[in-house]
């Protein structure tokens, strides 16, 4: 006993003899670096949206689409709200813009008619996005080492009510699924002109979705007002098609649009895309084989020979019951006094 009392004082002393190590406030908690609240990336995530990209190379038929997505609609509505950020949700172009602004993502310029990314089509962020659309930012350091710090009250998503989206519809040879695909998305804004009074379209940059599938698949919406949950993700909004929008153009051999194909009439316009519509739910229908005709043909000949035998055993069943009607008895004919008469001979 006097033993283990001796170790225990001396492990005591030793023990208060130690200077004790305190956590600095930036050990207690981990600092929050730019882009903090951006969705990380993985290894994994990287190699699974490089065999997604690749979905497109054993394509026998594709046609391109162009659609015009407004936000103001329910269906595009998850897109656009929160308007501002609320913790780490944030609508698309809130992600979209910060992608960028932390030099994540890369975007190109948008051309009238055509997309070209390339190297010397990259946007610069400061020019072509912060200036052009009069945002307010801050600098921070100098030189090369300059960056700029923009508030997200100073996001102009509340203004980007539109986008255009380029999609593709293609038969997919190795798997034989038809499917459709988003290729690239255009953000638009859209303000009002105080001399005119009308709403100015301005496209911003075009960005291919395989550069941002990797962030939106981990970005989650709000995609019912009577389902609050988080369910979906900004990928499954747009892989399930669960958006709406007018085709505004079809990628074709003169570059042109539905507008200077048909006219600036509504009606045409309509008609146009309402064709266009048909005739990819026309290829679709087409890929599949129906219904053997043969089989359905010696089914309709066999049901009523069933129907036959259905209809006798329903008639034996009603003649037990129902009462006999009584036999109508024949005419006798008289027999004429010439017509010989056959003797009969009693034993």
């Amino acid at each position: 006993m006097l033993l283990l009392f001796v170790v225990a004082v001396f492990s005591q002393n030793a023990f208060a003899q130690q200077p004790q190590q305190r956590r600095t406030p930036q050990q207690q908690r981990p600092t929050e670096t730019a882009g903090s609240d951006l969705p990380s990336l993985s290894v994994r995530a990287n190699s699974k949206n490089e065999d997604q990209a690749k979905q497109l190379e054993s394509k026998v038929w594709m046609r391109e689409i162009y659609r015009y997505l407004n936000l103001k609609e329910e269906k595009n509505s998850p897109l656009y709200y929160p308007v501002q950020p609320i913790g780490d949700r944030m609508n698309l172009f809130t992600l979209l813009f910060k992608l960028l602004a932390h030099d994540k993502i890369t975007a190109y310029k948008y051309f009238d008619g055509r997309e070209i990314f390339t190297d010397d089509n990259k946007i610069n962020f400061l020019t072509d996005v912060v200036r052009k659309c009069h945002i307010l930012y801050t600098t921070r350091g100098s030189g090369n080492n300059a960056q700029i710090e923009i508030d997200d009250n100073d996001i102009p998503s509340n203004e980007v009510t539109m986008y255009m989206i380029k999609e593709a519809y293609y038969f997919d040879q190795a798997t034989g699924t038809f499917n459709t695909q988003v290729l690239a998305i255009c953000p638009m804004l859209v303000r009002e002109e105080d001399d005119f009074g009308q709403a100015i379209r301005t496209p911003l940059f075009w960005v291919p979705y395989e550069n941002i599938r990797p962030y939106i698949a981990r970005t989650y919406i709000m995609t019912s007002n009577l389902n609050n949950a988080l369910t979906y993700t900004i990928d499954d909004y747009f892989s399930k098609r669960m958006y709406d929008g007018e085709i505004v153009k079809t990628t074709n051999m003169m570059g042109q649009s539905l507008a200077q194909q048909v006219g600036n009439d509504s009606l045409a316009l309509k008609n146009a895309r309402d064709s266009i519509e048909r005739q990819l739910k026309f290829f679709e229908q087409k890929l599949w084989v129906g219904k053997d005709t043969t089989q359905l043909a010696s089914k309709s000949k066999k049901s009523p020979a069933k129907s036959s035998v259905k209809s006798s055993a329903n008639a034996r069943g009603s003649k037990a019951t129902e009462t006999k009607a009584p036999k109508a008895e024949k005419p006798k004919v008289e027999k004429s006094a010439s017509a010989p008469s056959r003797s009969v001979r009693r034993k």
